[in-house]
């Protein structure tokens, strides 16, 4: 059953997933056995596809729909298993930008990878990521921008964060089209990442140590 679980997470059958979900369940399956071994497994299987230019984002958009529809059953028998997830994630796109679908992607391989994401939408301002934080207490805030226009936003988000004294509390990643390496530096962030699959692995990586500031 979790390899057929596995596969059509892969496969992006969303109905067919959530129902070897929920028939894994009714045979008194382990939900934490679920997780890790059928749907973060595939998600793993689709980053690394993807990587590897096997796949596209297309296709990690319907794995990660169907790891998302999958997960809504899944979701109860975790709760009463009183399974933690590996941390908290905000994630958005900053204001002045309404493109999503980087941040979608982001967003699901995240969910896949065992985080829970709170996803704020697209044009946010400073101030609402900054009440994310305060609300959430999540261990890594995500910006994504696809135009250059809007990209400095990130920075203005990151001197928010440090003016209401939150940034030493999360880790900060930013993403997106006109985005780089360089660019994160200048603005402060901790993290930069190309693509859906290695911002994933990186806030694997980042759950396991404070942020660096």
């Amino acid at each position: 059953m979790l390899r057929r679980i596995f596969d059509h997470i892969l496969e992006g059958d969303a109905p067919a997933a959530t129902e070897c979900v929920q028939r894994a369940l009714a045979d008194g399956m382990d939900p934490a056995t679920i997780l890790n071994q059928a749907m973060i497994a595939a998600m793993d299987e689709t980053g690394r596809r993807f990587e590897a230019g096997e796949i596209y984002v297309p296709e990690m958009l319907v794995a990660g729909r169907a790891m998302q529809s999958a997960l809504g059953a899944l979701k109860p028998f975790l709760v009463q298993a009183d399974l933690e997830p590996l941390g908290k994630v905000v994630i958005g796109t900053v204001q002045g930008d309404l493109h999503d679908i980087g941040k979608n992607l982001v967003a699901l391989m995240l969910q896949g990878a065992g985080f829970e994401v709170i996803d704020l939408g697209t044009d946010v301002a400073p101030a609402r990521f900054v009440q994310a934080v305060r609300e959430h207490e999540p261990m890594l805030v995500a910006m994504s921008a696809l135009l250059t226009t809007t990209m400095t936003n990130m920075s203005t988000t990151v001197v928010a964060l440090r003016a209401a004294g939150l940034r030493d509390r999360v880790h900060v990643m930013v993403g997106g089209a006109p985005v780089t390496r360089q660019y994160a530096d200048q603005v402060g962030a901790d993290m930069y990442e190309p693509d859906a699959a290695s911002a994933a692995r990186a806030a694997r990586a980042a759950a396991k140590r404070r942020p660096s500031v």
